[in-house]
């Protein structure tokens, strides 16, 4: 019996032993996978940054070029809002920079944006005109690349000369409004509409109810007001270059060899055509406000952070499919 006893206890210890080794090769095993995955992130975070570093390369060592005589460029792109790249205060701020310096010899605005918010075009035609005025020994020129309508245009009219491609689009000189009506669906589905206002007009247009002519004729007015200030923006601007054509403030819009003939662009031509064979001065040293490069790469290694947690929180089912 005491031999088997000592059997006994020799296989738990035996057990016991090959246990804790066990969990000891496991522990090991997990920390230098842990050890070998923070490494991997740590070389692809610094991997990420170099290559920004390296990729991030503006038209010219601005800090250099300022010093000698130089073409300034700002560009105006996408939709024009408040809220967008293409903000009056962001345009407005690298326009001003732009003719601020002494050795610009000339300011380009390369615009490729299909219009937006007719206050914020205004804005900018407004502070162009300005800046020209105050500098008048400084040109500027609009070089549209491949679209430059409604409040595009607005802002382009304020300029000394408008160049575009052949190709390019050109035009849209009138303003929209847009809404939808769903009347008819909410009859067939049996939905009531109920609006409770303070003031005889304040839900004129709810797309839930039938328009009423009275209402419709308001805001065709309205549109009429702001189209016509539209139109003498663009007469002030283009002056006896405008050719008069019964669709010229249509709406409609045409190629850059169209707008010639119409006499809303000048000539076909890019930027480096018109730095260098306008201006003369063939160095461009863009002045347009963008975000720090730490800011942006801070957003896109936030987001790119977030979609490897989502990845792994799903893969541990502490996530819903």
């Amino acid at each position: 019996m005491a031999s088997e006893t000592d059997k006994t206890k020799e296989t738990s210890v035996e057990w016991q032993r090959e246990l804790i080794e066990k969990l000891a090769t496991s522990s090991l095993a997990e920390q230098k996978r842990a050890r070998r995955w923070g490494i991997f992130f740590k070389l692809l975070t610094f991997a990420y940054l170099v290559g920004i570093l390296v990729l991030y390369t503006p038209s010219m060592d601005v800090d250099v070029a300022e010093h000698k005589r130089h073409t300034a460029l700002v560009e105006l792109k996408g939709v024009i809002s408040p809220d967008e790249e293409a903000s009056a205060d962001n345009i407005v701020t690298g326009l001003r920079n732009a003719f601020e310096n002494e050795n610009t010899a000339g300011v380009i605005l390369r615009i490729n944006s299909p219009g937006g918010s007719p206050v914020q075009a205004g804005y900018i035609n407004d502070e162009i005109r300005r800046l020209r005025k105050k500098y008048p020994d400084i040109p500027l020129y609009v070089v549209v690349a491949d679209i430059c309508a409604s409040g595009g245009y607005y802002v382009a009219a304020a300029a000394d000369r408008i160049y575009a491609d052949k190709a390019s689009i050109v035009g849209s000189i009138g303003v929209r409004m847009d809404g939808f009506g769903f009347v008819g669906a909410m009859e067939k589905l049996g939905i009531e509409r109920r609006l409770i206002t303070a003031g005889e007009h304040k839900g004129f247009l709810d797309p839930f109810q039938p328009a009423k002519p009275e209402d419709v004729a308001h805001v065709k007015k309205l549109l009429a007001d702001i189209h016509s200030q539209f139109i003498e923006v663009v007469r002030e601007g283009r002056g006896d270059r405008l050719k008069e054509n019964p669709d010229l403030f249509s709406g409609y819009v045409w190629t850059g060899e169209q707008a010639i003939d119409l006499g809303l662009v000048d000539e076909l031509g890019n930027a480096s055509y018109v730095a260098r064979e306008v201006i003369g001065a063939e160095d461009i040293v863009d002045y347009t406000p963008r975000e720090d490069l730490f800011e942006r790469f801070s957003k896109k290694f936030g987001t790119a952070l977030g979609r490897g947690v989502g990845k792994v929180l799903l893969q541990q089912g502490l996530l819903p499919q």
